[in-house]
C-alpha cells in the first residue's frame, strides 16, 4: 500500500464457550483420482461401465463418488473418506463405494444436515461415459435419500492432455451443497 499505512482486519467473532455456529446452508468441495489397474471391474457412481481395466483402490475404486464422500463430509465439517474410511482398515478393502456413501449420508444427517445438490465431473478420456450418466445420477441420489434431479454428473475429457488424457487413470471433483 502506498503512504506507509497498514491496512488492518476487522476483529474476527468468536464463539462462545462451547457454542457451535449454525450456518443455513454449507458447501463442499471433492476430488479423487485413481490410475487404472488390470484385473478389476470399472466402477463409476456406483456403476459397473464397461471396460478393459477397473481403477486401483483399497475399496472398488470408484473415484466419483469418493470425490461426492469428501465433499459430503468437508461441508458438514466431518473430516474426509480417509478419516472415516481409513484405507489401513482391512474391513473396507474392496468395499462398495455406494454403501460407503450411504454410511457418510447418514452420518452428515445425524450431524444435522440434508443434501440439497449434487454437482459433479468426471474426468476420463476412456471409456465414453455417456450412457451411464443416468444411471449414476440414480444411484447417488438413491444413496443420499434425495431426488435424482439435484444430481447432477458431468463427464470431460482433457483432449490427450495428463494423466487422464494418457489414459493412465480417471479423476473426479464434486460440489455439493448442505442446508
Amino acid at each position: 500500500m502506498s503512504g506507509g499505512r497498514r491496512a488492518t482486519r476487522a476483529p474476527v467473532a468468536q464463539p462462545a464457550e462451547g457454542a457451535r455456529y449454525n450456518h443455513a446452508m454449507r458447501v463442499g468441495q471433492g476430488f479423487d483420482a485413481h490410475a487404472f489397474a488390470e484385473g478389476r471391474p470399472l466402477m463409476l457412481g456406483g456403476v459397473e461401465v464397461p471396460h478393459a481395466r477397473g481403477l486401483a483402490g483399497h475399496s472398488d475404486g470408484d473415484p466419483l463418488l469418493h470425490a461426492v464422500i469428501d465433499a459430503l463430509l468437508g461441508a458438514a465439517g466431518l473430516g474426509d473418506i480417509g478419516g472415516m474410511f481409513p484405507p489401513s482398515d482391512e474391513c473396507w478393502r474392496g468395499a462398495a463405494s455406494l454403501d460407503l456413501l450411504a454410511s457418510a449420508s447418514r452420518r452428515v444427517r445425524a450431524a444435522g444436515f440434508h443434501v440439497v445438490n449434487v454437482d459433479a465431473t468426471v474426468v476420463a478420456e476412456a471409456p465414453r461415459l455417456a450412457p451411464y450418466v443416468d444411471a449414476m445420477r440414480a444411484r447417488i441420489a438413491s444413496a443420499l435419500d434425495m431426488d435424482i434431479t439435484a444430481v447432477s454428473v458431468k463427464p470431460k475429457t482433457t483432449d490427450g492432455l495428463g494423466f487422464t488424457g494418457r489414459g493412465d487413470g480417471i479423476a473426479a471433483f464434486a460440489a455439493v451443497l448442505l442446508e
